[in-house]
């Protein structure tokens, strides 16, 4: 079978937003982030919304609300009611424990099958191809066969170790649960394919092995890519909200294996995305173009946009090192959370993008200070 070249789809020219990992505390930071970007007039103005892990479930949600979101110049009236609302009701869910529990005592069900389930209660059932043609939500794992990036979205899915399957017919809830399939407790969440489907592409080494085209395993998106970068590579601007856990310092070490094994896998992890962030900006000022970076363990006042409002560094260090779980989110956690990404995601804005655009005077949700 002759290859195919990878088809370029968008303009890069056009902004592109990257949602990190970290389960439920970064769906609900996102939360806030995208309040933001709403306001100031640019998520109607994004073309590719790539995701990983628990950013995948936030991308989800707006990804299935995206057709019915109804549109005032370049702003969404409902976002809250039909993509904030429905996110922070989920967040409230012992989602982990009950896919873990049901997955291990159901005959024929996986873990991963459980997940999915538990997925399509906040999806409705929608397919990737019930969703719009514009933006593109690619939802991105990580494929245990290959140690390869997988993107799903409605026009593909690719693993170009691989190839790609053109409209795939993948559950949204499936796509979202290997997306967020924390290993190794979580995943794999396995899809089988029909191995005819698939596409060749130019250094496709396991195109047409049936060890490799049936069946995907796939899990979290994060151990390959945990800023969600991968898939908005060159465009212009490149908006990051990453939720993921800063990296801590240990005074002494331990002399146990299991904790000697996880400490150099926090330690390989946090160099990685180190790495991606380096490339990312070294990348974009060479050139030209513009990021705007959004980080949980950030500091506003280092951002060049003027501000009225202020969190404290006591509060920021809570909030970063707030759980990662699949578990129930109190609403003072969520409304924290989503005040602190909302701010986060101002200042980078309004620094980088929305230079124009004049400072805030308060948070969206009241009574939750981060002071």
């Amino acid at each position: 079978m002759a290859t195919e070249p990878i088809a370029e789809t968008l303009d890069r020219t056009t902004p592109a937003l990257a949602l990190s990992g970290g389960g439920f505390r970064a769906a609900l930071f996102h939360c806030g982030a995208l309040i933001r970007l709403n306001e100031l007039g640019y998520l109607t103005k994004v073309t590719r919304i790539s995701s990983v892990s628990g950013g995948s479930i936030a991308s989800g949600m707006l990804a299935a609300a995206w057709p019915r979101l109804k549109r005032s110049g370049d702003r969404f009236d409902d976002l809250d009611q039909r993509v904030i609302e429905p996110l922070r009701a989920f967040c409230r869910r012992s989602v982990d424990t009950a896919a873990v529990g049901w997955g291990s005592l159901l005959p024929g069900k996986s873990i991963g099958d459980v997940l999915a389930g538990i997925y399509d209660d906040l999806f409705e059932g929608k397919t990737l191809q019930d969703l719009p043609e514009g933006p593109q939500f690619v939802f991105n794992a990580t494929n245990l066969q290959t140690g390869r990036l997988v993107r799903m979205q409605k026009e593909r899915l690719a693993d170009y170790t691989i190839g790609l399957i053109p409209k795939p017919k993948i559950r949204l809830a499936v796509a979202v649960a290997a997306s967020s399939a924390f290993p190794p407790v979580l995943s794999p969440v396995e899809i089988d394919l029909d191995p005819r489907s698939w596409v060749k592409l130019d250094g496709a080494i396991h195109h047409g092995d049936p060890n490799y085209t049936a069946r995907l395993s796939l899990t979290d998106g994060g151990v390959y890519d945990n800023l969600g970068l991968e898939t908005v590579d060159g465009f212009d601007p490149i908006i990051v909200s990453d939720a993921g856990a800063p990296f801590g310092t240990e005074e002494s070490s331990s002399g146990l294996w299991p904790k000697q094994a996880l400490r150099a896998l926090d330690i390989a992890t946090d160099q990685a995305r180190g790495l991606r962030k380096r490339l990312l900006f070294a990348t974009a000022a060479s050139d030209k173009r513009v990021v705007a970076f959004c980080g949980i363990d950030g500091d506003p006042s280092r951002y060049p946009a003027p501000q009225n409002l202020k969190a404290s560094p006591a509060a920021i260090a809570q909030l970063a090192k707030m759980r990662t779980r699949l578990d129930p989110f109190s609403d003072a956690e969520q409304g924290r959370l989503i005040n602190w990404g909302w701010l986060m995601m101002d200042v980078a804005l309004r620094s980088y993008v929305a230079t124009s655009s004049p400072a805030p005077t308060r948070l969206p949700i009241s009574g939750m200070p981060l002071t």
